[in-house]
């Protein structure tokens, strides 16, 4: 179960703020207990409560002294650097309020000028409204244009590009890859090639030809220099 947040301001029960009081100091007890430990840094607690007639101090007395004066020999811009007290904690606080009050009042005011605007689309007269409600009604209707056109642009691009790929797959369907555009070029040159008489004859000038019950060899010209080198 989530711890219920709590409410920054000054406790008026006596009884309910003395125990917060007493809880809290344990608390941050510990945690720069813990800082000390875990990350070997010296620190010192101070606490003054509001009926105790002493400050309870952390680890202790001594221990606190030398954290004090390591600090005091720093230079002062060093030793402001990182302070805050209850004032500047207070102006930050109030800051970072002012700084949501204002991120709150720019989300009522567009959601104030969408209502108009859908009122407007309905059919309400436009007549009455103020100058600075037409103004921020003006700004919005051309913010929505603005990122109508935009998309309509962005929606052509995917189009175009679709149509794009869509024709180059379609051409590469019809074509083909372009090294089995030659291997069937060049099957059909050869097939075409061997069924030629001549072709054959060259190729296999040793084969027997049979003429009724006897075997002739095949014919070879001598006399023609091109032929001798191969049948000699």
């Amino acid at each position: 179960m989530a711890r219920k947040k709590v409410k920054l301001e000054w406790i008026v029960n006596d009884s309910a703020r003395r125990a917060t009081f007493k809880k809290r100091k344990k608390g941050l007890m510990k945690k720069v207990s813990e800082l000390s430990t875990l990350c070997d840094v010296k620190a010192c607690l101070i606490v003054y409560g509001p009926n105790e007639p002493e400050a309870e101090v952390w680890p202790s007395v001594p221990d606190a002294m030398r954290v004090l004066t390591k600090l005091k020999k720093m230079p002062e811009m060093e030793q402001s650097k990182k302070m805050m007290n209850q004032e500047g904690f207070m102006r930050q606080r109030i800051m970072k309020l002012q700084e949501q009050l204002r991120k709150q009042d720019r989300e009522n005011r567009e959601l104030e000028t969408i209502l108009l605007m859908y009122q407007g689309l309905a059919g309400r007269s436009l007549h009455t409204v103020t100058i600075e409600d037409m103004t921020s009604l003006a700004w919005l209707i051309e913010m929505k244009v603005n990122k109508v056109q935009e998309r309509i642009e962005h929606s052509k691009g995917e189009i175009a590009s679709k149509m794009v790929e869509g024709m180059k797959e379609e051409k590469k369907k019809v074509e083909g890859p372009s090294n089995i555009k030659e291997k069937i070029s060049l099957e059909v040159a050869m097939e075409e090639l061997q069924r030629q008489e001549w072709f054959t004859e060259i190729m296999n000038p040793h084969d027997l030809m049979i003429c009724g019950n006897e075997v002739v060899q095949p014919y070879i010209d001598h006399n023609n220099p091109w032929l001798d080198a191969y049948f000699p």
